[in-house]
């Protein structure tokens, strides 16, 4: 991370770390529902100077405030206004964005709405879409909707080896550095996650919607990245999303489940290609900052 600006947002302080601050072209990359925005490290070395990469930490992990009221805060409606806040800080009126599983929804959401879509340039999906397996978003739910305590770092370590093996993580450094970027020390000395453990409550109180009608209203240039052996976004899921939007580009990722880390060439050269594709001049940095949007905004389980 080469740098760090923390947002006031409402009553919430929302951190979003930033590599390459400098470069012409921007591409906002927003992680999963317990990770944080230091997930997209390596993403931003193998994408390049050319490109600043902006990743927001969701209110309720990483860096970012922990919620007073989950119930209003922890929702796809909430995270959707705290994303056109952060194109308005960076005087974005339009950005790439990449997504995985819980930032792609957010990016698909945004991409799918009227009064936002004009703001999404291009989407990458990242293990995640309008058809999810029910039994896959079960167990993430149960999974995070329960405290995560351990006596020692190591079993924390374990643990996320255990949890995380569908990043296709093949380092020990690579798993120590994300061990040591998903520890929170507790009073008593133990050991915990990042997140703020009512994340979770999203499942509850957040609403369902057609999202395969969102998906067939984005008009914005699409690529999907599916793990090989996801247990969230199936196969056969990426042959109906290419029905619905025939220019999707997809890429399957060999020895991947949920989600591929994106930390490789393999993975990002395809990426980088895509954003890159038919893409106009790199945004200007001086023009006027945008108004803060004030929307009531549809939202997902997810």
């Amino acid at each position: 991370m080469d740098r760090l600006e923390l947002l006031r947002i409402e009553e919430l302080e929302v951190a979003v770390r930033i590599w390459h601050p400098d470069a012409p072209r921007t591409v906002v990359a927003w992680h999963g529902l317990a990770r944080h925005g230091g997930d997209f490290a390596d993403l931003a070395r193998e994408l390049g100077p050319e490109w600043r990469v902006l990743a927001p930490d969701t209110p309720g992990r990483g860096l970012s405030s922990w919620s007073l009221s989950p119930s209003r805060d922890y929702l796809y409606r909430r995270y959707m206004t705290v994303a056109l806040a952060v194109l308005d800080h960076f005087r974005l009126e339009k950005a790439a964005w990449i997504g995985t599983s819980m930032g792609g929804l957010l990016g698909m959401l945004l991409a799918a709405e009227a009064e936002s879509a004009g703001r999404i340039e291009r989407l990458v999906l990242n293990d995640v879409g309008p058809e999810l397996n029910p039994e896959g978003l079960a167990q993430l739910a149960t999974y995070f909707g329960m405290p995560h305590r351990f006596s020692r770092f190591t079993e924390l370590e374990a643990e996320l080896r255990r949890h995380y093996v569908g990043f296709g993580i093949d380092s020990d450094a690579a798993w120590r550095r994300l061990a040591l970027g998903s520890a929170r020390r507790l009073p008593d000395g133990s050991w915990t996650y990042h997140f703020d453990p009512r994340i979770g409550e999203q499942f509850v109180h957040d609403t369902p919607r057609n999202t395969w009608a969102d998906w067939r209203a984005i008009r914005c240039p699409l690529m999907v990245v599916r793990g090989e052996r996801s247990p969230l976004l199936h196969a056969d899921s990426v042959a109906r999303m290419a029905e619905a939007q025939p220019g999707l580009v997809s890429l399957e990722v060999p020895g991947c489940g949920h989600a591929p880390l994106l930390d490789r060439p393999s993975q990002v050269t395809p990426i980088a290609d895509f954003l890159e594709r038919s893409l106009g001049q790199p945004e200007a940095r001086d023009r006027p900052a945008l108004p803060l949007w004030r929307r009531g905004w549809r939202w997902l389980r997810g």
